[in-house]
């Protein structure tokens, strides 16, 4: 894997994108949001090496409540004791 581009393992949940045309810099948010979803411990390793924990904390904080399901959402809000009222509340017409 080059440094550049995502595992090759992860290329299956970009599947309407080229894998080798993401930009780490650029679709970090998809990135975060589709490991975090379906990484593997060897991804999620990749995942928090590359960009850090503060970075993928605060995309918790900031994108997690619109972009994570409920489960995957309290889930990593545990694993890393983020508090649930320091992440962005999500204003739903449906509160289901």
């Amino acid at each position: 894997m080059s440094q550049n581009h995502i595992p090759a393992s992860l290329a299956v949940f970009f599947q309407e994108y080229d894998s080798n045309q993401l930009d780490l810099r650029r679709d970090v948010d998809t990135i975060i949001e589709r490991t975090l979803r379906f990484g593997n411990r060897d991804e999620l390793g990749w995942l928090f090496a590359y960009y850090g924990q503060p970075r993928i904390v605060q995309w918790i904080r900031d994108l997690g409540q619109y972009r994570l399901p409920k489960r995957h959402l309290e889930f990593w809000q545990f694993l890393l004791d983020i508090e649930p009222a320091a992440c962005v509340e999500r204003h739903t017409v449906w509160p289901h």
